[in-house]
């Protein structure tokens, strides 16, 4: 007998050799028929993998990530055997589970494919899926499996193999097909039942350019046709809400090619918005007793290699600039905090001195591959929110806290409630990717946690995710169409204050390291103005506005009183316009709707006699009548409430 611990703690005994799903019927014959994946003890394994020892067992359903993977992984093989049907001779590489879906790689050698192929491609998977075959992994030698790839002349199949060790190697089958794989598959084909073959692209061999470019197939699947409508709709309104089609529309950014990829351009609208944003933060982090610094763009080479910026970045970074002085180096910044370890380090400081809390809005430069650009959420120039904390180690717990609870305020304000964190620590398995002692590294890592802890926050906890300096507490927040993004991180780091000898003098009168905490609620303005953007489809909170009210004229007559309606409204700091053109007046509404503007207020004979304006409100429509004082009333109160004050 072996013994099973599930997820819940309990312990059920079976005789060796039982499988997962095996453990899966003897729970719940219902709940067996929703097991698509497993692990056990820490390790994929497949539903009917006989277990021969003691162990933690996992059992997945579509409703987990990992049994997504496995859902998608093994989609990804049923294309690979639509594609070998279709497409005699072509060679597969690799098929792996992507967030949402998967691809493959394919050589098609002369032959071609294109997106008006992709239904006859989905025709045979969804056939081939309902032939209900079983996934199932069989080992083989490293001989055997050259010997199988070499006779197909799959090279890249050969190169896989050949990097690595014999008696690791295993193949995948199912009804015909058979592949190179490591595992982690659903039992049948037939729990797939909706297929959709989204894209077409190229990728280089091994992701190397110098290798040969194959064709990469994306697709995405699910166990019900319905699921799949669905994305389908949910991708359709993020393309309504895509924050490149949007910032064009309401005029916030554009990019000029003569400028360079990459590189932002923002609008007056645009500008206007990002300095509300700067403003907003500007005024919590002054009662949260921050100090703003300013740092140039760029930096002695010496000081990103005494970082270990360069080291990490380098190759991602601007290439050095060289000055007319034999040997001199300069490179574009790519990120504030070696700037600011500088500034502490300008004068002698005391422990009565901290905490220091120094924040910029400060530009910083990475050179990203033209490929990954992507408006304004991939960027080659982008300012941070970024700040400092220079704190003695029993400062630690408290200045971390205080910084989740400036994060909080900002999503709150800005309407990101649904969240979690990641509490993303050191890959213990690869410690040259990181700087520092392992003593150093254990303290911030448990700092992190127990400040996650002490303000009860959803968090798990991710291995290989911190920076290379240092660990961090990063804020995953989910869209109005639930998409997840990384917004907001704080970092724990005792390592750069080794790296620049930063000091203070304690009350023992000897010298001691300051910690710093890195952090950035935003992130980037770039990328925290395109998400946000999306998240409200441009209808920004209304004290964020670029324009909170339009006044529309019935006709040219109106215009004097149209101009003092927003004389009134400027002076009670509303940000107004009059459109006076002559269009028709339900031309003027449509075109104010498209542009977002929250409140419209139409001005004709009745308003002029009485006083009045007649108000309208985006997406609602008519408000009624009132003066234009109780409509700045009216305003004044909504903002207030959006945009409460920061309590420290």
């Amino acid at each position: 007998m072996i013994a099973i611990t599930l997820p819940d703690g309990s312990v059920k005994h079976f005789d060796a050799g039982v499988t997962p799903m095996d453990v899966a019927k003897n729970i719940s014959e219902g709940f067996a028929r929703n097991v698509i994946s497993a692990s056990f003890n820490d390790k994929t394994v497949e539903t009917a993998t006989p277990l021969t020892e003691d162990g933690n067992l996992i059992l997945y359903t579509w409703n987990n990530e990992e049994g997504k993977k496995a859902f998608w992984h093994s989609s990804a093989h049923i294309l690979a055997q639509a594609l070998e049907q279709l497409y005699p001779g072509v060679k597969l590489t690799i098929g792996p589970a992507i967030e949402n879906g998967f691809y493959y790689d394919v050589d098609f050698g002369d032959k071609t494919i294109s997106e008006k192929d992709l239904k006859d491609v989905e025709d045979k998977m969804i056939a081939i899926a309902r032939g209900k075959h079983e996934f199932s992994i069989r080992e083989a030698s490293k001989e055997d499996a050259l010997e199988f790839y070499k006779k197909q002349n799959n090279e890249y199949k050969v190169e896989l193999i050949e990097n690595l060790e014999d008696g690791t190697i295993t193949f995948c089958d199912h009804d015909t097909f058979t592949d190179l794989c490591r595992g982690g598959h659903i039992p049948n084909t037939g729990i797939v039942k909706a297929i959709k073959l989204m894209s077409i692209a190229g990728a280089y061999w091994r992701g190397d350019e110098n290798n040969k470019q194959l064709t990469r197939i994306y697709g995405i699947s699910f166990p019900k046709q319905k699921d799949l409508t669905e994305y389908l709709e949910l991708l359709e309104k993020a393309k309504q809400r895509d924050h490149r089609k949007l910032g064009k529309e309401l005029e916030l950014f554009t990019f000029s090619q003569k400028v360079g990829q990459g590189l932002p351009l923002w609008l007056p609208k645009g500008a206007a918005l990002r300095e509300r944003l700067e403003n907003f933060l500007k005024k919590a982090q002054k009662k949260a007793g921050y100090e703003m610094v300013i740092s140039p763009h760029i930096g002695q080479k010496e000081l990103y290699v005494t970082s270990g910026h360069y080291a990490k970045y380098g190759a991602d970074s601007f290439q050095p600039i060289h000055t007319p002085n034999e040997g001199e180096e300069f490179l574009l910044k790519p990120m504030n905090c070696p700037h600011h370890c500088e500034i502490y380090n300008s004068k002698p400081w005391s422990y009565k001195d901290l905490p220091k809390r120094f924040a910029e809005f400060g530009t910083v430069y990475r050179y990203e591959q033209s490929g990954e650009l992507h408006g304004l959420t991939r960027v080659r120039g982008f300012t941070q929110d970024d700040a400092h904390i220079f704190c003695t180690p029993d400062q630690l717990d408290t200045e971390f806290k205080k910084v989740i609870d400036l994060v909080l305020y900002v999503f709150g304000s800005l309407g990101f409630e649904n969240f979690y964190t990641q509490v993303s620590l050191r890959d213990p398995e690869n410690p040259e990717k990181y700087i520092g002692s392992i003593e150093n590294w254990e303290k911030a890592e448990k700092a992190i946690i127990s400040a996650a802890e002490a303000k009860e926050l959803d968090y798990k906890i991710e291995y290989g995710e911190a920076a290379f300096y240092g660990p961090k507490l990063d804020f995953m927040v989910k869209d109005a169409l639930g998409r997840s993004w990384q917004l907001g991180t704080i970092q724990v780091d005792y390592n750069l204050p080794e790296r620049f000898e930063l000091e203070y003098k304690g009350s023992d009168n000897e010298t001691h390291r300051p910690v710093m905490i890195h952090r950035a609620p935003f992130g980037s303005m770039e990328r925290f103005v395109a998400i946000l953007l999306e998240h409200t489809g441009g209808n920004f909170p209304l004290w964020l506005m670029p324009e909170q009210v339009t006044i529309l004229s019935l006709s040219e007559k109106y215009e004097k009183y149209s101009q003092k309606v927003l004389n009134l409204l400027e002076n009670d700091e509303i940000r107004a316009l009059v459109d006076n053109r002559n269009e028709t007046i339900g031309k003027k509404i449509r075109e104010a709707e498209m542009n977002k503007i929250p409140y419209m207020l139409i001005v004709g004979e009745q308003e002029e006699k009485d006083g009045t304006v007649s108000v309208r409100k985006h997406g609602e429509g008519d408000l009624g009548t009132m003066t234009p004082e109780a409509f700045s009333k009216l305003i004044q109160q909504a903002v207030k409430e959006e945009s409460k004050e920061f309590n420290v």
